[in-house]
């Protein structure tokens, strides 16, 4: 194939998913859909999210929220900076159990770890953190020897990753490249429009466009602070960060 369009931690706000979906048809993009992970947490539509992706027959990779709500645990993988932000995401994780189905559950926990990919003559690998830990952050300004030495564990030019939400585009000095798809769900970049890539192979080539569309942020904002859900989470799709 040379061309892929890919994207991820949706977090359970339909109202982004569907925009970019939409924004996809407009754009006449392949059918050629692949999705980073993390179907769930923070955002109230986990069923609604799962079941339009299920319907949709996306190759779709584990991520941290989807292992955690899969296993109904009350353990999201998530870092957290004070212990204020772990009693929020301890509340989301909590309310994601309780209103995902069983048969969702099952779904999530048989997502897969990772996706390789051959677009034109680039090797390309999908994960949601790191081909290391589901999640790890692999942050753009990581020191360079650590970022080669992450890519030294997988036979691949190309590594796709999401779940710090924040969108880059980091070539090694190997040439070798690390790639973030952003968040279609909780942009964390200051830029609340919702994010996802496509990767096109042209003349040797491997080029990534960030793409950006507008959702109806207040509908999900809104829906956040109807239930008992953390309202703070619904400030940070506005402002998109957090």
């Amino acid at each position: 194939m040379d061309k892929v369009t890919v994207f991820g931690d949706v977090h359970a706000n339909l109202p982004a998913l569907d925009a970019v979906f939409e924004d996809m048809e407009a754009r006449e993009l392949p059918e050629n859909l692949y999705c980073l992970g993390d179907l769930v947490g923070y955002g109230t539509w986990p069923n609604e999210v799962i079941e339009l992706m299920r319907s949709r027959e996306i190759p779709t990779i584990m991520g941290n929220y989807d292992q955690g709500v899969g296993k109904n645990s009350d353990d999201c993988g998530c870092a957290y900076k004070t212990e204020k932000d772990r009693r929020l995401g301890e509340r989301s994780i909590a309310w994601s159990n309780t209103h995902t189905t069983d048969e969702n559950k099952a779904y999530l926990r048989g997502l897969v770890e990772s996706i390789p990919l051959e677009i034109g003559n680039h090797r390309v690998l999908l994960v949601h953190g790191s081909p290391r830990r589901i999640n790890e952050y692999l942050f753009e300004d990581r020191p360079e020897k650590s970022m080669e030495r992450v890519i030294d564990l997988v036979e691949a030019d190309v590594l796709v990753c999401g779940h710090t939400h924040l969108p880059y585009d980091r070539v090694l000095p190997s040439g070798r490249r690390i790639i973030n798809a952003g968040s279609v769900g909780k942009p964390k970049d200051g830029d609340p429009r919702a994010g996802y890539i496509t990767l096109e192979a042209s003349r040797g080539e491997l080029n990534v466009d960030f793409i950006r569309v507008a959702y109806d942020v207040e509908k999900a904002a809104q829906a956040i602070e109807a239930t008992n859900m953390p309202n703070e989470y619904a400030q940070m799709l506005r402002d998109g960060k957090g």
